[in-house]
């Protein structure tokens, strides 16, 4: 007890960040009924999508990121055991074998050559007086925490990325049909134009101008499907696979922007875990400062030794054979070192202050992020209300224009004008839809995506499983 009295270095406090009342782009926001619902860690199931539910639940046993990222965690569980190791004395057991002749011309009981065997078991402890090695445990806790949060943040990224590929893929597959219908519009228009022509009531630009408008089309669909099968192959790797083990046939747009709950802005703190991985960084970096004041102390040293020593290996170990010693017991206290420990106290500060800066960045960055997507779920939700209207209008539009070429009253200029009007329209309202989507998930995201501090591993966690093998003086797997 009085020991651990004696760590040296600041006890560890959460930085203080003033966080609003309330997020700005609220106003206009609808939120989820009833408003205790939460998200759940699986939160793409909110848009209701069985097919991007199957591809999600992939994401966390195939993709490599996130297993390089679970490799890290592991590397920084070891890391504290490696620390934790420290209180612990070390022991060591040698054998020796000399063979060896004295020089001639010197006194010698025995002449000729020798043998000398020796077996020493020897342990030494450097007691923690000043609490170098707790903190430095504090501190690979503190980074194995952050690297298990980091390591939940990319997860939680790769499965929004996902997202946002299938859902971009399926808005491609919206417009890949409405172009196709377009196409299919055009081929008619074109059939009605020739006819026109072979009646002689139409002239022949008005034919190569229907081609020209139904290749464009064509032109426009085959062309969609390069974009369609770049996110068909993203989505693979993100799962884990090469993008020839997945195929995803064709399949309208069907999801809707779902409501989504949200929190007050304090709780943002607690549900996402990057800004937990930078509030752990902080710990750990506090943590150091306690190992860089540590060094200004003197050092204690216990040893013992035990052993046998004989000029014959059959009475090695014999009684008289035997030796020990206690010690030597050294105290060691750097008196000059240039600077050096005064130099690694600074680093150790500045790095604690580099840490704090980058927690209240990442919580800025955090609330800019929801309420950037809050604010672009209400905009698109409004454009999209007045592209709904246009469409119609240029429906009804390209309609009576037809209806007028028909009767021969206007040229066929004036139908390929509306044509191309009404299929930047519905084009316009399926990317806005996507736009949306995306803006959903982006959302979900910013808000944590359902995560929280208490999925973090606490401290007699963060070391991972110990095992009795783990204590061998051998490898055992």
């Amino acid at each position: 007890m009085l020991l651990s009295g004696c760590t040296v270095g600041p006890d560890y406090v959460r930085p203080p960040m003033p966080t609003p009342a309330a997020f700005k782009e609220l106003k206009g926001w609808k939120p989820a009924q009833p408003h205790d619902h939460k998200i759940t860690g699986k939160w793409w199931e909110i848009f209701q999508d069985p097919q991007l539910n199957a591809l999600e639940e992939q994401v966390a046993s195939g993709n490599q990121s996130i297993a390089q990222a679970e490799a890290q965690y592991r590397q920084a569980q070891a890391l504290v055991q490696a620390a934790r190791a420290t209180y612990f004395p070390t022991a060591t057991s040698t054998t020796t074998v000399n063979r060896f002749r004295a020089a001639s011309g010197t006194n010698v009981a025995v002449p000729g050559v020798k043998y000398l065997f020796g077996e020493n078991f020897s342990t030494s402890w450097t007691p923690d007086l000043w609490g170098a090695v707790r903190r430095q445990v504090e501190a690979n806790i503190g980074s194995s925490q952050a690297s298990a949060a980091t390591m939940l943040a990319l997860r939680l990224s790769t499965q929004a990325t996902l997202a946002q590929d299938y859902f971009q893929m399926r808005a491609l597959d919206a417009q890949k049909k409405l172009l196709d219908e377009t196409v299919a519009s055009y081929q008619k228009s074109l059939e009605l134009t020739q006819n026109r022509y072979a009646a002689g009531v139409a002239a022949r630009t008005d034919v190569v101008l229907a081609e020209s408008q139904l290749e464009s089309a064509r032109a426009q669909s085959i062309d969609v499907g390069v974009l369609r099968a770049q996110m068909e192959h993203a989505v693979a790797v993100l799962t884990g696979k090469a993008p020839s083990e997945l195929s995803l046939p064709a399949s309208p747009l069907t999801a809707v922007p779902p409501p989504i709950p949200l929190a007050i802005p304090s709780q943002l703190l607690e549900r996402r875990p990057d800004i937990a991985a930078a509030e752990r960084q902080i710990a750990a970096a506090n943590a150091l400062i306690g190992v860089a004041k540590a060094a200004y102390f003197p050092t204690v040293t216990l040893a013992a030794n035990n052993g046998f020593q004989s000029n014959t290996l059959t009475s090695l170990a014999s009684l008289a054979s035997r030796y020990w010693a206690l010690g030597p017991t050294a105290m060691a206290w750097s008196i000059f070192d240039g600077g050096a420990r005064n130099a690694q106290m600074k680093q150790a500060i500045d790095g604690f202050d580099a840490a704090v800066a980058n927690y209240k960045q990442t919580v800025l960055t955090g609330f800019q992020q929801v309420e950037d997507n809050l604010a672009a779920l209400r905009i698109l939700e409004e454009e999209a209300q007045v592209q709904d209207k246009a469409v119609q209008a240029f429906r009804e539009s390209l309609a009576l224009t037809t209806n007028q070429y028909k009767s021969g009253t206007v040229s066929y200029l004036n139908v390929m004008v509306a044509q191309a009007a009404a299929l930047a329209s519905e084009n316009n309202a399926v990317q806005l839809k996507g736009k949306r989507l995306s803006a959903a998930v982006l959302l979900v995201t910013a808000l944590g995506g359902g995560w929280d501090t208490s999925a973090l591993p606490g401290p007699d966690e963060a070391d991972g499983e110990m095992k009795w093998t783990d204590y061998l003086p051998f490898p055992v797997q």
